[in-house]
């Protein structure tokens, strides 16, 4: 057995001359697992938000989306994009033609982002999952999702867009579209000229996403109407994929990367919310550091509870170099009990900070608001990954460890001359 470890074990749960000690160790412990239970929680509600955040964007955003690396539109026989289609592991594939638009209602008015898709956008996403016509929530038919019949478009607005043009579910008479014509100059006695005018119906349906980014921006139309809107014949914005069940994400990913070369990038999910996933990621490691210097505070009273241990056993320190232990050996003892310290505060946070997480999970003891229909969900969400548990035992047994070294090594230095 390592003769450090045996004798820094026996202190630490053996009885001290000064009860003051005992008292100091059981604190330092106490400090350390509730700083580290902090930490799981806290990272554990981070990833909580962000899963949710990613199961909203989901509903909306393609597995896949392939954008020109240059410029906003390129031609849709473009030979690299049937290359991409013609992939054995493509299910659906659709093309898009996105663009911002004035959107006018009643002398009502908004700035939009016309997005428009082909028929089987409801084979790329869930978005009738996310239809709502007032009274049902429409996920298990597809009867309010229609784009276009006969000479006539509609479109899907998003709820936030909805209420400030002071659109009801389902509109009487018809939306307009303003949209800038592309080519030409402005006629200034007329500038009205300038733009190209098109309206939408409405299908009886809304989409709500939850996401400001989408409900208060998007209206959902026919490919046909955005290309006419926009001049755009034959022209898209995206190409947007969905794999086969079963297929490997990244092989095929990396397939299409292949394809698309310097003229496309590539998108998934995630990197098509790059900006809102960056932020979440930011504030989560900012509150990593945070708590981490919360834990660098606690660790402070194992320096007292160190430095009075040594002080109580200097006489066994006599009695162990006269029966043949080295300085080093001693000094050892010392940085053992230590790290100890901090290995069992670690342990103990751990299983208490899993233990709030799954209550959270279970009974959603901390609410996010009184009224339950004002948050998205009633209380915080909780999703604890494998990879924060690791990086929290380690940060605190190196916490711990770094913590002690330099006071044991200056005490016992003391103590030995």
């Amino acid at each position: 057995m390592n003769f450090p470890f045996f004798i820094a074990r026996r202190y630490l749960f053996s009885k001290k001359s000064t009860h003051a000690i005992n008292i100091i160790s059981g604190v330092s412990v106490v400090g350390v697992a509730i700083a580290t239970m902090a930490l799981v929680v806290t990272l554990s509600v981070f990833n909580g938000f962000h899963d949710l955040v990613a199961s909203f964007f989901t509903a909306f955003d393609p597995q896949l989306k392939v954008i020109p690396a240059m410029g906003k539109t390129v031609p849709a026989d473009d030979p690299v994009l049937t290359q991409i289609r013609q992939l054995p592991q493509i299910d659906v594939a659709m093309e898009s033609v996105e663009d911002q638009a004035l959107a006018v209602y009643n002398q009502h008015q908004a700035m939009v982002t016309i997005k428009g898709v082909e028929d089987n956008f409801d084979q790329l996403t869930h978005i009738v999952s996310i239809l709502e016509d007032g009274d049902t929530l429409l996920s298990n038919n597809a009867e309010k999702y229609v784009l276009h019949a006969a000479d006539m478009d509609y479109g899907i607005v998003g709820i936030r867009i909805a209420e400030q043009l002071g659109l009801g579910y389902s509109f009487p008479g018809t939306m307009q579209i303003y949209a800038p014509v592309r080519e030409g100059q402005l006629n200034m006695a007329d500038p009205s000229q300038g733009f190209t005018v098109d309206e939408l119906y409405s299908p009886g349906a809304l989409f709500c996403v939850r996401q400001a980014k989408y409900d208060g921006k998007y209206i959902l139309t026919s490919i046909g109407f955005a290309r006419r809107l926009f001049g755009l014949d034959g022209r898209l914005s995206s190409l947007e994929l969905r794999l086969k069940p079963g297929s490997d994400f990244e092989s095929v990913k990396s397939q299409v990367k292949k394809l698309a070369g310097d003229k496309y990038v590539v998108l998934d999910r995630y990197e098509q919310q790059d900006d809102t996933f960056k932020i979440m990621k930011i504030e989560k490691f900012m509150a990593y550091i945070f708590l981490t210097f919360i834990l660098i505070v606690a660790s402070f009273n194992i320096i007292g509870s160190l430095s009075m241990l040594i002080i109580d056993k200097k006489d066994d320190v006599v009695t162990l170099r006269s029966l043949g232990a080295s300085d080093k050996q001693i000094v050892r003892i010392f940085l053992f009990e230590g790290r100890m310290i901090s290995a069992i505060g670690a342990v103990i946070g751990i299983l208490l900070g899993l233990l709030l997480c799954w209550l959270q999970q279970t009974y959603g003891l901390v609410a996010l608001g009184s009224s339950s229909d004002s948050f998205v969900v009633n209380a915080y969400p909780v999703s604890v990954h494998p990879w924060d548990i690791v990086l929290i035992f380690i940060t605190v047994l190196a916490v711990g460890f770094l913590s002690v070294w330099y006071p044991v090594r200056y005490f016992a230095k003391r103590l030995l001359n």
